[in-house]
């Protein structure tokens, strides 16, 4: 077996590709012309950078009044396509909420090792959060979410040593939601996706939070779609009893009547994760 009862790449790819059967065009294109209209009819910072290479960059939407909470968005594509100009449709209820939203860019494999993925998005928090008074927001009030390969970034910053690394507090992040996340990349190898994700062991090892401790003390919430692929709802399930068991505090659930792609509505139209997150915050 190549990973748990997987016998061959086909099998694999039929768990975890859920762009098997459908047009990737037709959605992407629908995503940017609304990502489009929300940068339009928001107050933003277009491409901030965190860093010193030309993928990192964030837009960065504005709520009204100072000192404002701030949302962390991480976007997916497998670690190897889109962008964060594709995803800023998922602002528009949380900046009228009152939280300022960083949507992140980051570097695609495999013009980058997917270590430098993971260190890009830890750089992205730790600029939001030694940036907050010029970016108008509390740098006590940061959260964070992401979809798909963005939720396991998100649990790869659950995961970061903030104090050790950083010289941050390991207590910077408010909670999370990692929407439809991968937690244990032990599949990927034998994949589709590894001539552009050139995983290694130590990659598989070293990256994957299903195997790492938790150091952020933080609440998350682990979501997937009522009519995800298998291998999204397994994972989910499997990294909640990981973190779990370290005594931190996390829900999953599976969110009826929706997809890996049309789960991402919930942070629109009083959806739960606007709910979820305002909680974060404090906020009703």
């Amino acid at each position: 077996m190549l990973y748990k009862h997987f016998a061959c790449q086909e099998e694999i790819d039929r768990a975890y590709d859920p762009m098997l059967g459908r047009d990737p065009m037709v959605l992407v294109n629908d995503w940017r012309q609304r990502s489009e209209a929300s940068r339009e009819n928001h107050r933003v910072t277009l491409d901030l950078a965190y860093g010193p290479s030309l993928a990192e960059r964030m837009d960065i939407f504005h709520a009204d009044g100072l000192k404002a909470p701030v949302h962390v968005f991480f976007h997916g594509g497998y670690w190897r396509s889109l962008s964060h100009r594709e995803f800023s449709f998922i602002v528009d209820d949380l900046v009228k909420s009152g939280i300022t939203v960083a949507v992140v860019n980051y570097a695609l494999c495999p013009q980058v090792r997917f270590s430098e993925l993971v260190r890009q998005t830890q750089a992205a928090v730790a600029y939001v959060s030694r940036h907050a008074a010029e970016l108008g927001i509390d740098a006590d009030q940061l959260s964070i979410s992401g979809h798909s390969a963005g939720g396991h970034l998100c649990a790869m910053l659950m995961s970061t040593d903030w104090q050790g690394t950083f010289g941050l507090p390991n207590e910077l992040i408010r909670g999370a939601l990692c929407v439809s996340g991968l937690y244990d990349l032990r599949p990927f190898p034998w994949s589709w996706l590894q001539p552009k994700l050139q995983l290694t062991g130590r990659d598989v090892h070293e990256l994957s939070p299903l195997g790492l401790a938790c150091r952020v003390p933080a609440p998350m919430h682990l979501v997937a779609g009522e009519l995800e692929l298998d291998g999204f709802q397994d994972q989910m399930s499997a990294y909640s009893e990981h973190v779990s068991q370290q005594g931190q505090h996390v829900t999953q659930q599976l969110i009826p009547n929706v997809d890996h792609f049309s789960i991402l509505e919930h942070y629109l139209n009083d959806g739960c994760f606007v709910g979820w997150i305002k909680a974060f915050h404090g906020l009703s």
